[in-house]
Protein backbone atom coordinates (compact mmCIF):
# COMPACT_ATOMS: atom_id res chain seq x y z
CA UNK A 1 0.00 0.00 0.00
CA UNK A 2 3.08 2.10 0.95
CA UNK A 3 3.70 1.73 -2.51
CA UNK A 4 0.70 2.79 -4.06
CA UNK A 5 1.03 5.72 -2.33
CA UNK A 6 4.29 6.63 -3.73
CA UNK A 7 3.12 6.05 -6.98
CA UNK A 8 0.67 8.36 -6.22
CA UNK A 9 2.19 11.29 -5.46
CA UNK A 10 4.63 11.21 -8.13
CA UNK A 11 1.81 10.06 -10.78
CA UNK A 12 -1.07 12.55 -10.25
CA UNK A 13 -4.71 11.47 -11.21
CA UNK A 14 -6.59 12.49 -14.50
CA UNK A 15 -8.62 15.56 -14.08
CA UNK A 16 -12.37 15.54 -16.05
CA UNK A 17 -12.48 17.60 -18.79
CA UNK A 18 -14.64 20.40 -17.39
CA UNK A 19 -12.15 21.00 -14.52
CA UNK A 20 -9.07 21.41 -16.68
CA UNK A 21 -11.15 24.04 -18.69
CA UNK A 22 -12.18 25.45 -15.73
CA UNK A 23 -8.42 25.70 -15.00
CA UNK A 24 -7.27 26.56 -17.90
CA UNK A 25 -9.86 29.70 -18.47
CA UNK A 26 -8.50 30.67 -14.65
CA UNK A 27 -4.83 30.48 -16.20
CA UNK A 28 -5.00 32.45 -19.37
CA UNK A 29 -7.29 35.07 -17.41
CA UNK A 30 -4.28 35.40 -15.46
CA UNK A 31 -1.74 35.24 -17.81
CA UNK A 32 -3.53 38.05 -19.84
CA UNK A 33 -3.31 40.20 -17.44
CA UNK A 34 0.15 40.07 -15.84
CA UNK A 35 0.86 41.01 -19.79
CA UNK A 36 -1.70 43.88 -19.66
CA UNK A 37 -0.52 45.35 -16.25
CA UNK A 38 3.20 44.66 -17.20
CA UNK A 39 5.07 47.63 -15.56
CA UNK A 40 2.98 46.77 -12.09
CA UNK A 41 3.23 42.92 -12.82
CA UNK A 42 6.81 42.47 -13.74
CA UNK A 43 8.59 42.91 -10.26
CA UNK A 44 7.71 39.18 -9.50
CA UNK A 45 7.71 39.02 -5.82
CA UNK A 46 8.54 42.79 -5.42
CA UNK A 47 4.36 43.49 -6.67
CA UNK A 48 2.10 43.10 -4.04
CA UNK A 49 -0.15 42.86 -6.79
CA UNK A 50 1.10 40.26 -8.81
CA UNK A 51 1.43 38.50 -5.31
CA UNK A 52 -2.19 38.82 -4.87
CA UNK A 53 -2.96 37.83 -8.39
CA UNK A 54 -0.37 34.77 -8.58
CA UNK A 55 -2.10 33.93 -4.74
CA UNK A 56 -5.44 33.95 -6.06
CA UNK A 57 -4.89 31.90 -9.41
CA UNK A 58 -2.96 29.28 -7.41
CA UNK A 59 -6.16 28.80 -5.20
CA UNK A 60 -8.59 28.66 -7.90
CA UNK A 61 -6.76 26.01 -9.78
CA UNK A 62 -6.09 24.14 -6.75
CA UNK A 63 -9.70 23.98 -6.43
CA UNK A 64 -10.72 22.76 -9.90
CA UNK A 65 -8.37 20.60 -10.26
CA UNK A 66 -6.94 19.17 -7.11
CA UNK A 67 -3.03 19.26 -5.76
CA UNK A 68 -0.64 18.70 -8.17
CA UNK A 69 3.32 19.42 -8.02
CA UNK A 70 3.45 21.40 -11.10
CA UNK A 71 1.16 23.98 -9.27
CA UNK A 72 3.89 24.47 -6.79
CA UNK A 73 6.52 24.55 -9.49
CA UNK A 74 4.53 27.28 -10.97
CA UNK A 75 4.22 29.43 -8.22
CA UNK A 76 7.94 29.35 -7.15
CA UNK A 77 8.44 30.67 -10.81
CA UNK A 78 5.70 33.39 -10.68
CA UNK A 79 7.34 35.03 -7.78
CA UNK A 80 10.91 35.28 -10.12
CA UNK A 81 11.38 38.73 -11.75
CA UNK A 82 11.01 39.13 -15.27
CA UNK A 83 10.91 34.86 -15.64
CA UNK A 84 6.68 35.39 -14.12
CA UNK A 85 5.77 37.30 -17.41
CA UNK A 86 6.14 33.72 -19.71
CA UNK A 87 2.35 32.44 -19.42
CA UNK A 88 3.62 29.93 -16.62
CA UNK A 89 0.32 28.87 -15.64
CA UNK A 90 -1.35 28.36 -18.78
CA UNK A 91 2.03 25.98 -19.74
CA UNK A 92 1.71 24.04 -16.35
CA UNK A 93 -2.63 23.75 -16.94
CA UNK A 94 -2.10 22.68 -20.50
CA UNK A 95 0.24 19.66 -18.82
CA UNK A 96 -2.36 18.22 -16.44
CA UNK A 97 -3.78 14.95 -17.63
CA UNK A 98 -7.32 15.10 -18.60
CA UNK A 99 -9.63 11.57 -17.90
CA UNK A 100 -10.55 9.47 -20.77
CA UNK A 101 -14.37 10.34 -21.78
CA UNK A 102 -16.42 7.88 -20.16
CA UNK A 103 -18.37 5.38 -22.35
CA UNK A 104 -22.21 5.27 -22.45
CA UNK A 105 -23.17 1.98 -20.48
CA UNK A 106 -24.23 -0.66 -22.77
CA UNK A 107 -27.95 -1.46 -23.95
Amino acid sequence: MLRAVRLAIWRPSPVGRRRRQVALAVAVLSDVIQWVFFPVMAEGAASPFDVALDALTAAIILLAVGFQWRLAIALAVEVVPGLDMFPTWTAVVLTIPTAPKELPPPE
